[in-house]
C-alpha cells in the first residue's frame, strides 16, 4: 500500500507509548496497532483529528505516500 503511516516515528518523538496515546484518543490498542502496521484501509477524520492533537502535529507528520 503507498500510503505510509508514520505513528511510531511520533510517539517516539513524544515520548509516549502506543497504549497511553490509544487511551487518550479513545481507541482499542488493537485498532492503533493496525493503524501502526499499515494494515488499515481506512481511518476517520475524527480519529486523525484526535491523534494529531493528542501528539500535536499536523496529519502530514502521519501520513506519507509512496509509489
Amino acid at each position: 500500500m503507498p500510503i505510509i503511516v508514520n505513528i511510531d516515528v511520533m510517539l517516539a518523538k513524544r515520548k509516549m507509548s502506543s497504549g497511553e496515546l490509544a487511551e487518550k484518543v479513545g481507541i482499542t490498542p488493537s485498532n492503533l496497532s493496525i493503524l501502526k502496521t499499515n494494515k488499515a484501509k481506512a481511518i476517520r477524520f475524527s480519529t486523525l483529528e484526535k491523534i494529531c492533537e493528542v501528539l500535536e502535529c499536523k496529519p502530514g507528520d502521519l501520513l506519507d505516500y509512496e509509489r
